[in-house]
């Protein structure tokens, strides 16, 4: 008898203690491409919620608490990303920065909302992640696939003059949402596109459609998706001597498109986030990443960096990390950020931001306009 009383003493204690310790931190889920052809987008998002991370604690932390991080990798696949969730979920994360795709994340948006989890992602930029209604708990501090399509619209007739557009995508939630914007956008100003088709993502061939391009006399391809279809279409392209216009996303205006099309990237535009890594905050924490990882950070870095400071900086405000507190405090500050200040619209939107539009020269990419 005194054995099990014992036992159960212990058992007790043990439980107590196990509480008391997960009580004493604040945890940050990180789920995103951590491996994979879409790594280059996760990875430096990982890169800063662990730098942002390790500075609020060197700090103290947060509510005088230690923020731990829990990186899980999705892969950009929304069947994964689905699974991720629940996963963090169970290892109860208290917010979320992630997921990085906009497929992955609306697969796993409704486990977080469910259990009332902040979530706010960097790169997620489809329209009915906030728009919808659906998503209450979502959050991100990067501008829509409407804002950007506009863009590459207005780019493509004002600037480049084009008269016949084909548009492609990778029949994504983020590729065909922008494209379907574009087509939208250029039929309003009067330019029905001559070509609107999906690709099959991870084929080894695209010349069937680089094929559909030509034959369509297009003077620009507007193409929705992410660098790895969008190098080979570009590749196909430019073999065959052809002079269209090729326009993309913020999935390709990352320098690992240049790094895959080789060559070719040349002359390529692409929309992004605006260019802020000027600014003293967004110069030391390029630093920072430089100093602990020895590479320039990559894509979406700096809106991780942001997303980061905002969710942490919302938790210590709320004084909490309560669902409704921190989403409220989201929407009623302003945050001091490597893209400037920000804060967030009733939707999740962050007000603030907005892209700009890249070209490829001399190997980079340069601002050519907004």
């Amino acid at each position: 008898m005194k054995r099990l009383l014992y036992s159960l003493v212990m058992v007790s204690v043990i439980l107590c203690t196990a509480e008391s310790f997960a009580a004493d931190t604040i945890k940050l889920g990180v789920p995103g491409a951590h491996s994979g052809d879409l790594a280059s987008y996760g990875l430096p998002s990982a890169n800063a919620a662990q730098l942002v991370v390790d500075a609020i604690n060197a700090k103290g932390g947060i509510l005088g608490k230690k923020v731990v991080v829990l990186k899980e990798d999705d892969q950009c696949k929304p069947e994964v990303a689905a699974n991720v969730a629940a996963k963090l979920v169970s290892d109860k994360a208290d917010v979320v920065l992630g997921h990085i795709c906009s497929g992955a994340t609306k697969a796993a948006l409704n486990t977080y909302n469910e259990s009332k989890i902040v979530t706010l992602s960097p790169s997620a930029t489809n329209v009915e992640l906030t728009k919808s209604g659906d998503y209450p708990n979502f959050f991100r501090t990067i501008s829509p696939d409407d804002a950007q399509a506009l863009l590459q619209v207005n780019f493509a007739l004002d600037k480049l003059k084009v008269r016949r557009v084909a548009i492609i995508h990778d029949k994504g939630d983020y590729g065909k949402g922008i494209a379907e914007f574009a087509k939208g956008f250029f039929e309003k100003r009067g330019v029905k596109p001559v070509l609107f088709e999906g690709i099959t993502p991870g084929a080894v061939d695209y010349s069937a459609i680089v094929q559909k391009i030509k034959f369509s006399k297009a003077d620009a391809v507007v193409y929705g998706g992410y660098h790895p279809e969008a190098a080979k279409i570009v590749a196909g392209m430019k073999k065959k001597k052809m002079k269209t216009h090729f326009i993309s996303d913020d999935g390709v205006r990352d320098d690992t498109f240049i790094k895959v099309a080789d060559k070719f990237a040349e002359g390529v535009y692409a929309t992004g986030p605006i260019d802020t890594t000027k600014s003293p905050m967004a110069v030391a924490a390029i630093e920072q990443h430089k100093k602990r990882y020895g590479t320039e950070p990559g894509a979406f870095y700096l809106n991780a960096y942001a997303g980061a400071l905002c969710l942490l900086q919302a938790v210590e405000k709320a004084g909490s990390t309560d669902f409704a507190k921190v989403s409220k405090a989201l929407r009623t500050n302003w945050f001091e950020t490597p893209l400037g200040k920000i804060s967030f619209d009733r939707n999740g939107d962050a007000k603030g931001i907005g892209f700009a539009m890249y070209q490829v020269r001399n190997g980079k990419y340069v601002e050519v306009g907004r």
